[in-house]
């Protein structure tokens, strides 16, 4: 972590001192009341709502929506795996093994939330009933920081290792922990998501690559981007299993066509410096990323049809860093969190089933 942190903080530092030159001031940010919605304004903007989360400087992170429509979250300083109830604001916090650290949240098939260890090299399955943990340690000392995780059709959960420069596959039924090292030291396997074969992609964090694992052979195969600055953070596949990246050191929007190994790229709104970072696709193939170079944070659309940003929208509470987004397909929202202490919701319409709070 240390090393995302630190470039992070240096990229952000150069964006902030773009930002200062250009504009005469930010009027800072309006915190969201605890448990209070609130709304982001802009010009196009769709309708974002934040709850502020009972626990301080948690560092709140990586929100999910289960099949009962509560959101379950991290807190990475915090140490806990928690969830959120939008209908009427409630939280609940489950304790976790200190040192865990967790970077990561999915909902299995199981019903039970999985997290990702980042600082104990295991995930964990919390039984929400009970609250009860099943660990499944890393197999490998040098594997020590799982990252981002997600289930595959077959129930085998995916997941990225940062700094451990490797990708794991997790057979809950047997425990089983298979991994993949990348043979390009530093190569750093970030953001992570599946094709509609089932394949995981996943970004290469530290190189200009993006890379997928056969499940059956268990072999990597490597896109290297046409650009040597390339730094591609968060990832994201449309319909047609084109797979788009965030490039969060040059600030631009990128797909990938797996079939050809063509890449073509749109500058983002905010520019250079914008810092592009949690990224997800909705049921319209439309996609959407945080730009966070940008204080308060900005959300941005992206329409592939028509090859055109749209839906510049605010993020109220500031953002601080917005590092991770998943899409709701039952309600049509996008959900995040901040290093701001807020769980945030994004209405960026497509097919849903009516929302009431």
């Amino acid at each position: 972590m240390s090393a995302t942190r630190s470039l992070h903080n240096a990229l952000t530092a150069l964006a902030a001192a773009a930002i200062a030159a250009a504009l005469p001031a930010l009027a800072p940010a309006r915190a969201a009341a605890q448990g209070a919605p609130v709304a982001s304004p802009a010009a196009d903007a769709v309708p974002v709502r934040e709850w502020k989360v009972p626990w301080e400087n948690s560092r709140p992170r990586d929100p999910i929506a289960d099949a009962q429509g509560r959101v379950w979250f991290v807190g990475q300083a915090g140490n806990y795996v928690a969830w959120l109830n939008p209908a009427n604001g409630e939280f609940r916090k489950y304790e976790i093994d200190d040192g865990t650290h967790p970077h990561n949240v999915v909902v299995g098939p199981d019903g039970n939330a999985w997290y990702a260890g980042n600082r104990n090299a295991m995930i964990g399955r919390l039984e929400p009933a009970t609250g009860k943990i099943t660990r499944f340690p890393m197999p490998d000392s040098t594997v020590r920081d799982p990252h981002t995780m997600i289930f595959a059709p077959d129930g085998d959960l995916w997941f990225t290792v940062q700094n451990g420069n490797a990708v794991g596959r997790l057979t809950p039924r047997t425990g089983q922990i298979r991994l993949v090292k990348i043979p390009k030291a530093q190569s750093r396997p970030y953001g992570l998501v599946l094709d509609s074969r089932g394949r995981p992609w996943f970004d290469l964090f530290g190189t200009n690559a993006i890379a997928t694992i056969d499940p059956a052979s268990m072999r990597l195969r490597t896109f290297p981007l046409p650009h040597d600055r390339a730094r591609p953070r968060r990832i994201a596949i449309t319909s047609d299993d084109m797979v788009w990246y965030v490039d969060y050191t040059r600030g631009f929007l990128g797909r990938l066509d797996p079939q050809s190994g063509a890449v073509k790229e749109w500058p983002n709104p905010g520019g250079a410096a914008s810092l592009p970072y949690a990224m997800t696709v909705d049921d319209r193939d439309r996609l959407w990323f945080v730009e966070t170079g940008k204080q308060p944070n900005r959300l941005i659309g992206f329409d592939p049809r028509g090859e055109r940003f749209f839906g510049h929208t605010t993020i109220e509470s500031g953002g601080g860093t917005v590092r991770h987004m998943t899409f709701d397909r039952r309600t049509g929202q996008i959900w995040f969190g901040t290093d701001v202490g807020t769980i945030g919701r994004a209405t960026v319409g497509g097919t849903r089933r009516p929302v009431t709070e």
